[in-house]
Formats: structure tokens, sequence, C-alpha cells
């Protein structure tokens, strides 16, 4: 009598597999990487450049430099612009700025750094990320240590503002792509006047403001004088690649930074600072509404007057 083998379900299975070439396992089928792949969304440039933006907690009075609100708004600002952002209230991380193109920080005194955001800093900087300071952005301890990453930095509990008063723009470099078209207005903010500036490379001003006559400026003879209120820098860091900063001293009253004017400008130096043509952002054309989608809902925001 011969024996029968009754073959059962899995053992015919594993057969089956061992007979099978193998397959990596991190080389997915088509439908499986098809399931992998983020969807398109209508409005948003998946392939723009990388902006991380450095926000802190509001601070001064209302309308006063409301750091979260900048968030809140240039992070779609920015996307409708053709960017991909990301941000947070707090110094990013080695790992949160990994592929960023440019560090947009408005927050006071970010030149309070712990070792571990320095060194994040550095690196960052060294592998030729850009950086896009605004207001007190630049103030701190160590004002020379921090010009060296933007160019120009204010000690921070020095008297070195005008508070509340008219700041007039005198462009000294119009022919820079950033201020094409710029014209010399005056905002209501805040003007810096003594600063302290880096001697790794000299800044290129963009504008100037003669400081307005306030009690504090006269205090501490400043005013009448005239102080760079707009520049841009550029270095190498020892080893690395080229990197470029772009400072604007205004934004103590929030609105002035959806100014049309200071919108534009603040969009080129974002590109510009991540060595793309400068009106990448400023002249992105939105993408075309999806399926079903009607115009009108589309993101639009109406021009704002100067």
């Amino acid at each position: 009598m011969h024996a029968r083998i009754l073959w059962s379900a899995p053992i015919t299975l594993a057969l089956a597999l061992m007979a099978a070439p193998a397959v990596p396992q991190d080389a997915p089928d088509a439908q499986t990487a098809a399931l992998l792949k983020p969807p398109s969304i209508p409005g948003q440039n998946i392939n723009g450049m990388k902006v991380y933006i450095r926000a802190g907690l509001k601070t001064h009075f209302r309308g006063q430099h409301d750091y979260p609100q900048f968030l809140a708004d240039w992070s779609k600002i920015l996307t409708e612009h053709g960017a991909v952002v990301d941000g947070s209230m707090h110094a990013p991380t080695a790992a949160e700025l990994d592929g960023v193109d440019v560090l947009v920080i408005y927050k006071g005194d970010a030149g309070y750094m712990t070792p571990a955001e320095k060194a994040a800093l550095d690196a960052f900087v060294k592998r030729g990320g850009g950086i896009v300071s605004i207001h007190d952005a630049l103030c701190g301890p160590d004002p020379e240590q921090f010009a060296t990453y933007v160019g120009g930095a204010k000690k921070h509990g020095e008297i070195n503002f005008t508070l509340d008063a008219p700041v007039s723009y005198k462009i000294v470099d119009p022919n820079h792509p950033i201020m094409r078209g710029m014209s010399e207005i005056t905002l209501f903010d805040e003007a810096f006047y003594k600063l302290t500036w880096s001697k790794e490379a000299k800044v290129n001003v963009l504008a100037t403001s003669v400081i307005a006559d306030t009690p504090v400026a006269r205090q501490a003879g400043y005013a009448g004088q005239t102080v760079p209120q707009i520049w841009t820098y550029e270095r190498n860091a020892a080893g690395g690649k080229p990197a470029r900063a772009f400072v604007w001293m205004q934004g103590h009253l929030y609105e002035n930074t959806l100014n049309y004017q200071i919108e534009t400008m603040l969009l080129r130096a974002i590109a510009w600072a991540g060595h793309r043509p400068v009106e990448e952002l400023a002249e992105y054309k939105d993408a075309a509404p999806g399926p079903g989608v009607h115009e009108q809902s589309a993101p639009s925001r109406a021009p704002r007057r100067n």
C-alpha cells in the first residue's frame, strides 16, 4: 500500500513562496507605490522651495510683535506663492532644518540660543541655508556673534530704538532685484540705530532712514542720523557654501508686514536668500483649481494699500 500525502493550503503556499524570486522589502509594487504617493492638492506646489518660519509667543501691546499671527498668515501667503512651509514657535532643531532653503525669523531676541540651537543654525548656514530676519529677531546678548549670521545685530537692553515713530525709507540700491519698483514709503513703526556690524563680510545696504527725533533717540544722540534699515549680507562659513541673509528692521506694528510693497519685498528676499530666481515667489502663478472647484473658491487676497 502506498502512503498518500495530503497537501494542506498553508504548506502549498509556503512552497510557492520558497520557489518565487525574492522581492526586496523596500521595493513596493506599482499599486503600493501609488497608494504611498501623497495626493496632489489644488493650490499647493509640493516641489516649491522649502521655508521654515520661526515665530514666538506674542509680546507687547495689541497689534505689536504679533509673532503667532505672522506664522499663521505667512504660512498661507508663502504657500499661495508656491513655497512649501513649515514653522513653529521654538528654535528649529537640526532635523527640522533638514532640507530647508530659508529660515524666516520673526521673533524677538533670537540671538539667545542654547548650544544645541546654535549648532543647528551653524550647520544650516554652513550648507548654504538662507536667513530672513525681521524686526527685533537680530537682538540678543552677543550682537557681534549674531551679526555673523545676518550682517548686523543689536544688544538686548541697550537704548537703541525710536519707539512708535515715522520711518521714511531712502532707497540707496534701487537696482537690486529685491527692491525693484519699490517706492520710498513711510511706515509708522520703529527704527533701530545702535548696531554691531559683522567683521566677516560687509552688508549691502538697500534702504536707510533718518532716525526720528523722539525723546529716546535724542537722549541716545541718534536723532537725525541716517541708519541702514534694510540690507542683504553674504558670507562663506569656514569650509561651507555661500550663505545669504536679508534684514528688514521694521515690523514692530504687525500690520506693516502685510503692506503690499513690504510683502512683495519679503517674497523676493526669501527667494533671493534661498539662491532662487528673485521673482520665483512674488510672481508665482496659482495652480488651476482642481475638478469641481469653482474659481471663486481658490485662494485669493485683495490687494492692500501702501
